[in-house]
């Protein structure tokens, strides 16, 4: 039997699950990569990924309402295919930078 607290709740703020694909930037020679957010909070996201591996730091494009804003992540664990991984900052709003120069100053 499972301990009650392996699954405690540890995030500040409350996680929606989505199943929504989205770009992951993650060199400034690669081509953006697919990816699958399982679910996203206010402080971070747990994504799916497949076929390649995930550096420690990377940037999202997440789009709302069409809107597309570029997003620094910090992995703060693996486990097989899935990543969790908190916020850090905003690189991009829109219309301001292209995805090479944002890795460029990540």
């Amino acid at each position: 039997m499972h301990s009650p607290h392996l699954y405690e709740e540890r995030r500040g703020s409350t996680r929606r699950h989505v199943f929504h694909t989205v770009k992951m930037l993650i060199g400034a020679d690669t081509a953006p990569r697919d990816c699958l957010i399982l679910g996203i909070s206010d402080g971070g996201v747990r994504l799916y990924v497949v076929g390649f591996d995930v550096p420690d730091e990377f940037v999202l494009l997440l789009s709302d309402d069409g809107i597309e804003q570029a997003n620094k992540f910090k992995v703060v664990w693996r486990q097989d295919n899935e990543v969790g991984a908190k916020f850090v900052t905003i690189l991009q709003r829109p219309g301001l930078a292209e995805p090479e120069k944002l890795l460029a100053s990540a």
